[in-house]
């Protein structure tokens, strides 16, 4: 548990599993999210050898299975008896929502929803999550077909509190692209007798019917109020100046949302639709930038480090980079920090974002010397100014270099005495930090 600085609500569910606030094993994260693929499956078919959900759940209690759970899972790819939309929710949800997708091998598509704004595209639907920091939630879809033809939605989240947000989304969509069954695929279900019938009027209400599939179920009930905190400002130890800093993009590898602006978005990240065929594009683009990075790592222990909502494709990156990886994501959410025996974030540090700096961003329990190296994963490139508050950041955390990985073409130059610039075909040449 934590103290959100959020009035409100006022606490957060700290997963040891979703790979957010705190290092996992990245294949803990995927097995989750394809756990609720599992599930859905059994739902739907009640066929789903229950062997595989045995072993999901076991690869995400003990993370040396982890390996092993996933890829067996993984070759019994699923298929689904009805066209599926599977929409995960912005930010904490996109990886988990995308590994559901990513269980099933035909008769899907997915889509995250986002809370960016994206200039030149149009939002499909919109709504709100209340309780959250950032209210607005968008959604942009380069194929509108995938709301049309899908038989079924399922939402994706990693937590149901009262579930409110999942009620918004479904009222929204019924009123734009009606359908008759929906299902919410969440971590935890905390709904209260009371929330479970706003579920039941809403039936009521649009005739529909909606079912709620999770790995863990119950009630929480909640005392005392996270105001009467106050939040501390962190004490940043000194930078390392001497930790060097690699700049490394894999930009070739992958296909972008725009060809006119000069630091786009990816196309097959989740947030612009996918198909499975999508999907196994993108594994290609996975595994070479893997590839890539694993001959540039410095030593045993590795922490990989998705930004914001781009969760999934560093978290597949980070998968297959071999031994001693911990994945996790920098987050919109403020926390309080306190260092005490039982409480989840121990530590935090808030950033300006490099990709828009009127987002303050979050990485949260990266302990002092844990770690040889550290990958950075930016989904669109920043000038080398906006991203020295990061660095700053990263450098007071003991590794022996660090790794800037830009996944957009590069438009700017990191100047000597800055960073260390990795090219295309390998280290180009070597700048003191």
């Amino acid at each position: 548990m934590a103290a959100r600085i959020n009035k409100k609500r006022s606490f957060l569910f700290v997963s040891k599993v979703l790979g957010k606030h705190i290092p996992v094993n990245p294949y803990t994260s995927l097995l989750s999210g394809v756990s609720l693929g599992l599930l859905l499956q059994q739902e739907l078919q009640g066929n789903m050898p229950r062997h595989l959900l045995l072993l999901a759940m076991q690869g995400i209690i003990n993370p040396s299975q982890s390996y092993e759970a996933y890829h067996e899972v993984m070759s019994h790819r699923l298929s689904l008896p009805q066209s599926i939309l599977f929409i995960g929710f912005a930010e904490t949800a996109t990886a988990i929502g995308h590994a559901v997708f990513q269980t099933f091998r035909a008769n899907c598509h997915y889509i995250h929803t986002t809370r960016e704004i994206i200039e030149e595209s149009e939002s499909i639907l919109h709504f709100s999550e209340e309780h959250s920091h950032a209210v607005a939630h968008y959604c942009y879809a380069k194929d509108p077909q995938l709301f049309t033809n899908a038989e079924t939605v399922v939402l994706i989240d990693d937590e149901i509190t009262t579930g409110k947000t999942s009620l918004n989304i479904i009222r929204d969509m019924q009123a734009k692209f009606p359908k008759k069954v929906y299902y919410i695929l969440a971590l935890l279900d905390w709904r209260t007798e009371s929330d479970q019938q706003q579920f039941t009027r809403l039936e009521q209400e649009l005739d529909i019917s909606i079912h709620v599939l999770s790995l863990v179920k119950g009630e929480v009930k909640v005392s005392g109020s996270s105001e009467s905190l106050t939040p501390g400002v962190p004490s940043l130890p000194d930078a390392d100046p001497t930790v060097p800093v690699d700049v490394i993009y894999v930009d070739r590898l992958f296909v972008h949302h725009s060809t006119t602006d000069k630091r786009p978005y990816l196309l097959h990240s989740g947030r612009f639709g996918l198909t499975p065929q999508d999907e196994e594009q993108s594994a290609i683009a996975i595994t070479q930038t893997a590839q890539q990075l694993r001959q540039t790592r410095v030593g045993a222990n590795t922490l990989c480090v998705g930004t914001g909502e781009f969760m999934y494709i560093p978290m597949r990156i980070a998968a297959e980079m071999g031994a001693g990886v911990s994945y996790q994501s920098t987050t919109r959410s403020p926390i309080h920090t306190i260092d005490r025996e039982g409480y989840a974030v121990k530590s935090g540090y808030p950033y300006l974002s490099p990709e828009d700096p009127e987002v303050t961003h979050f990485l949260y329990n990266i302990p002092v010397g844990l770690y040889d190296d550290l990958y950075f994963f930016m989904e669109r490139e920043a000038d080398p100014s906006s991203m020295l508050p990061i660095c700053q950041i990263l450098k007071t955390r003991g590794v022996q270099r660090i790794h800037l990985v830009m996944f957009s073409p590069q438009t700017v130059e990191w100047k000597e005495g800055e960073v260390w610039k990795i090219g295309e075909s390998g280290l180009s040449r070597s700048l003191s930090s």
